[in-house]
């Protein structure tokens, strides 16, 4: 016998050799009376014996056929209890959950909504990891990712859900301003900026060349108070600091486009973790919106 038998064939068999009826085992495992009866064939060919005696009016097991039910029965009924005793199967959320989003998002908003989510549900665990890089969430083992997006995501195997709109602004502090006035344009020259490379797609005039350049919004954010230098910042890093009187704003920036987005795998059932921790992040963005 070259082929293998599938663990489905086996799992049908078992149905039947319980039930003693196609129809009955067909209901148990949500399929059809047919799929059923050519399961059967198919695995007495492989086996090169009658399993089952059938008859217009009753099914029951040949003596083949009851060798191989109290030889599979218990392995079935173990890998039946392995797969539904998983966290992930239960009807509430339960196990770990691993998440990645970029550091700013993740300073500002994302304590308020983990804290949310643990108190909701207390039987997940919860494991977040910040960067501004693009991780592989399947390589990664990450079960979701928050990002910035600047425009429609290619089509992958990531379910994709528009979380809120991004805006930013051009901000300098006030001592910046009274020192050096305000840039009548987005990189105007007769001023010093600081930009996130990375911050598009804000279009700066050509030849446009910043004083100070980093990848950290923070540092950036903390230069600017710091008061020797105008740049570009998101406004829900930036309008704190506007609050506080120690940031102004000066220009509108338009990132056309921009926003954050949900991703999560989409092969498949999704965790009942993953709809849980999407719906509470949804909701505490939409009682605390970020900044426009």
């Amino acid at each position: 016998m070259n082929e293998t038998i599938e663990l489905d064939a086996l799992a049908l068999f078992v149905a039947v050799a319980e039930t003693m009826s196609f129809t009955r085992a067909a209901a148990r495992l949500g399929t059809t009376k047919a799929t059923v009866s050519r399961s059967i064939a198919k695995l007495e060919a492989l086996v090169g014996a009658e399993l089952v005696h059938r008859t217009t009016r009753s099914v029951s097991l040949s003596t083949a056929g009851t060798a191989l039910y109290e030889r599979v029965a218990p392995h079935v009924a173990a890998l039946r209890g392995v797969a539904t005793s998983l966290p992930e199967s239960e009807s509430l959320p339960a196990g770990e959950l691993r998440i990645t989003a970029p550091f700013d998002f993740g300073v500002i908003v994302l304590p308020e909504v983990v804290a949310r989510f643990g108190l909701r549900f207390p039987g997940v665990r919860v494991d977040v990891h910040l960067t501004n890089d693009l991780v592989d969430l399947v390589a990664g083992r990450f079960d979701l990712a928050i990002r910035a997006a600047s425009s429609k995501l290619k089509a992958s195997s990531l379910t994709v859900r528009r979380l809120a709109a991004l805006s930013a602004g051009t901000y300098a502090a006030p001592s910046y301003v009274a020192r050096r006035g305000s840039p009548r344009a987005l990189g105007d020259g007769d001023h010093d900026w600081a930009v996130h490379p990375g911050l598009a797609p804000v279009r700066f005039p050509k030849r446009f060349v910043p004083r100070v350049t980093s990848n950290d919004l923070y540092f950036l954010r903390d230069l600017l108070r710091a008061g020797m230098h105008v740049g570009v910042l998101p406004t829900f890093v930036a309008e704190p600091l506007v609050a506080l009187g120690e940031l102004v704003r000066i220009l509108p920036v338009k990132l056309h486009g921009a926003g954050l987005v949900l991703l999560y795998p989409s092969s498949g059932q999704v965790a009942p973790k993953i709809t849980a921790f999407r719906d509470v992040l949804l909701e505490t963005l939409r009682a605390r919106p970020l900044p426009s």
